[in-house]
This record gives C-alpha cells, sequence and structure tokens, in this order.
C-alpha cells in the first residue's frame, strides 16, 4: 500500500459508471475516502452497505466518498453489483494501471485524503460503518 507519511496521493482518473468522468485534481479540497473493490469480492459486499451508511452520517461537502471497481470484466457485472448493493455512490471504472499507482493488490483497499491530497490513513479489508466514520473522521 502507499505509505501515510505525508504521500501526496497519486492521480486517479476514468470513466464513470453511470456516464461521464472523474478526475481527483478536480475534485475539489476536502477530504475523500476512496474505496476500491472487486465485483467478485464477498468483502467488499459486506462493506459496501457500511459506505452507503457513511453517506448519510457525512455529507458530500464534509466528505468525498468515491468508489473504483477495478479486476471487472464488464459494466453489466459492475452495474449488478451497485444494483444488488444500492451503492449511490460514484464508481470510476478503474484498470490495471489505477491498480499500480494506488498499489491495490487485495480488496477491498480504503486510502483517506486530506483536503491536502495527502494520504492520511490506509486499510485493507472489511471495515465496520464505525472504523470507516472513525479514520474519515479525524482529517482535514
Amino acid at each position: 500500500m502507499l505509505s501515510t507519511s505525508g504521500t501526496t496521493a497519486p492521480a486517479l482518473n476514468g470513466p464513470l459508471l453511470r456516464g461521464g468522468s472523474y478526475d481527483i485534481a478536480a475534485a475539489g479540497n476536502r477530504p475523500t475516502l476512496i474505496y476500491f473493490f472487486a465485483p467478485w469480492c464477498k468483502f467488499c459486499a459486506v462493506s459496501s452497505d457500511n459506505l452507503t451508511r457513511l453517506r448519510r452520517l457525512r455529507d458530500d461537502d464534509s466528505l468525498e466518498i468515491l468508489t473504483v471497481v477495478l479486476d471487472w470484466k464488464d459494466r453489466d457485472e459492475v452495474r449488478d453489483y451497485v444494483d444488488r448493493h444500492e451503492l449511490d455512490l460514484p464508481v470510476v471504472l478503474g484498470d490495471s494501471r489505477v491498480a499500480q499507482d494506488w498499489q491495490v493488490y487485495a480488496f477491498p483497499t480504503y486510502y483517506v485524503l486530506g483536503s491536502d491530497g495527502r494520504i492520511y490513513r490506509r486499510d485493507l479489508g472489511y471495515s465496520t460503518q464505525f472504523g470507516l466514520w472513525w479514520r474519515t473522521w479525524f482529517v482535514d
């Protein structure tokens, strides 16, 4: 995983599942939780509800929550996952370059960026709603 010792986050851009594109450079100056997942990952499936609940606790102005799908076959597979888990968050269609740049080798992988674009927290595997809230709460 990438270092949390003040490392500036790498570039992250790509197409969004529901159309348009995303570029982290244009995201604004606010803390960001980036959740990397794979549609076949059972831990990701259990974690995705916690992301939805976190969105209810933290509004979009205080925390950007972004999901990035990796290791997927086609848009239908991703769309089915998103619909099944009622994931109402932006989904970037990532690729092997994104996985390599962000050093994502297992799922789910989380990074929390401060408003300065630096990595302050990181984690791998299942996280509870409280765990996600706690990781993002003290980041500005």
